[in-house]
């Protein structure tokens, strides 16, 4: 049966119509699904080549940039985690405007290839919002005065924490954990109270040898009149009400031998989901449509031999979904309606971060700081441009009026032709 993009859009809601025209405003751009509204975006750069600004960080990190309102933020913090930052830069100029720390002396866990700033702010284009883990979250204007903050528990896992606070409506969406807790909530983005936390079960990292975890970032989505919130939770794929937070729908299929893990986001396309199973976790897919548990009735498809190892989130293009892996440094487009692998096409190095779109082409930097440039074929991998900026890098790139803004471990870059 043919997919009908039409019928299941990612919702507007997203973010307010604060939002700038334009703007990269939250993880995986304005709609969160890694499109961007742009038509034409740089093809090639390197150090010396189409570089508008380079601004030195203050450490690495694999949290993203994102854009709004004519400024830039980015999360940071020190090497132990003691200090943990949200940077703002002029998007014209790359100068710093302004840096907030916040002061965090308890033990937190977390892994030298994740340090302390693994989440991405997302902004309404008059606030933005960042995650700092343990450390809580935190909201400002956009001249960085401090508006509120909310303690929300503690994290606690040996790769530390990455899911990234979205907007619904006058809300923050936010996938707590791992950690003792693990749990969906809903954040007034005006005074920083919880509207409603629903609690995963089975969701606790308590200290035994299998590994448990989200670290998805929460997805938005229309189907049939009403918005879901859906999201890889670390055994199955679960969808929320966004006003009171009830489950409409669970499907089951992400665990493995390996852990209960996800980490990329979960893809939207027509009627379908398609969430992957971190560590090399399985594949599923699954009909929107259903209530309860939809694992019988629903999924449409579950692929549970080794996969790659997936940790960012992939683009569906038609019907076919693009993602790049950490391992093998696959790029690989996927059947959407059978899980099938069409083409597989090695990168050179692994991939952490997701794949981004801009007119007919699509975006995903390597961990040897290397951006590969293809297009969206569905029959072969048809490669555009390779571009090295000669610094390693963990994160996605964001894409704002024509102009690209990457992070890489040493500084922030806006690539422009």
């Amino acid at each position: 049966m043919p997919i009908r993009p039409h019928r299941v859009l990612v919702c507007l809601a997203l973010l307010s119509v604060q939002a700038q025209a334009g703007d990269w405003p939250a993880f995986r751009g304005p709609l969160g699904n890694g499109v961007s509204d742009e038509k034409q975006a740089p093809t090639n750069w390197g150090p010396e080549e189409n570089v508008k600004w380079k601004t030195a960080l203050p450490g690495p990190g694999n949290g993203s940039p994102i854009v709004s309102n004519g400024r830039v933020f980015l999360a940071g913090a020190n090497e132990g985690g003691s200090e943990r930052s949200l940077l703002c830069f002029d998007r014209e100029t790359g100068d710093r405007l302004w840096e907030r720390i916040v002061t965090f002396e308890s033990d937190e866990k977390t892994h030298k290839t994740n340090p302390y700033c693994g989440s991405t702010p997302v902004s309404d284009g008059s606030r933005v919002v960042v995650w700092h883990g343990s450390a809580g979250l935190y909201c400002y204007d956009l001249e960085g005065q401090e508006l509120w903050s909310r303690q929300l528990g503690e994290v606690g896992h040996m790769w530390g924490y990455g899911s990234s606070p979205v907007l619904y409506n006058d809300a923050i969406i936010l996938n707590f954990g791992p950690g003792v807790e693990t749990f969906m909530t809903s954040i007034s983005l005006d005074d920083g109270s919880i509207r409603w936390k629903t609690d995963e079960p089975g969701g606790a990292n308590d200290g035994s040898e299998r590994m448990v975890g989200s670290w998805s970032t929460p997805v938005i989505a229309h189907f049939d009149g009403a918005d879901q919130i859906i999201c890889s939770m670390p055994t199955r794929v679960v969808a929320y009400e966004p006003n009171a937070g009830d489950v409409l729908w669970t499907c089951d299929g992400l665990s493995s031998p390996r852990g209960d893990l996800a980490y990329s986001s979960i893809s939207v396309a027509g009627n379908l989901v398609v969430a992957m199973g971190g560590y090399k976790g399985p594949a599923l897919a699954v009909r929107l449509g259903g209530s309860g548990d939809v694992t019988e009735s629903r999924r449409l498809w579950h692929i549970e031999k080794k996969q790659p190892q997936r940790i960012g989130s992939g683009v569906v293009v038609g019907e076919h979904l693009f993602i790049a892996n950490a391992g093998p440094d696959t790029a690989q487009c996927i059947e959407l309606e059978t899980g099938e692998v069409i083409w597989s096409e090695r990168l050179g190095a692994n991939a952490w971060g997701s794949v981004v779109k801009a007119g007919n082409k699509l975006y995903v930097t390597t961990q040897d700081g290397n951006t590969t440039v293809f297009r969206p074929n569905s029959k072969e991998f048809e490669s555009v441009a390779v571009n090295s900026l000669e610094e390693p890098s963990n994160s996605t790139p964001a894409i704002s009026d024509g102009e690209i803004f990457l992070r890489t471990e040493a500084a922030l870059y806006c690539i422009a032709d």
